[in-house]
């Protein structure tokens, strides 16, 4: 199996359930405390190909509000701006080869592993 990456919050019920479940299943995936090191636009860029999604589909709309991010952004700007503000990305985002998925539920990582 490809190495196996989490963007994680620690703080995130989904989050912790997710890592657990990896664990469960004998993974352990090198863990990106997302909040601490924030994905660089590119890096989103190659995540939401992975996951099939475009930036907007990944946003914590309450997040995204409370960081000024405007409603109006899309494409590059609104990459830039969750780059910047990391809190909005929605999470656990799990990352393995050339396929992503959010942990929401947990076991929607089971697809790609």
């Amino acid at each position: 199996m490809s190495d196996v990456t989490i963007y994680h919050n620690p703080r995130c019920t989904k989050s912790r359930q997710t890592l657990e479940l990896l664990r469960s299943r004998g993974v352990e995936p090198t863990i990106v405390e997302y909040l601490k090191t924030p994905p660089a636009p590119a890096e989103l860029r190659a995540i939401l190909a992975k996951l099939g999604k475009g930036p907007r589909d990944i946003l914590r709309a309450k997040e995204a509000a409370e960081a000024g991010i405007a409603k109006d952004l899309d494409g590059d700007a609104l990459i830039n701006a969750l780059s910047a503000n990391p809190a909005a990305i929605e999470r656990p985002i799990v990352v393995t080869g050339d396929k992503a998925r959010v942990g929401r539920p947990p076991e929607s990582v089971l697809e790609i592993l």
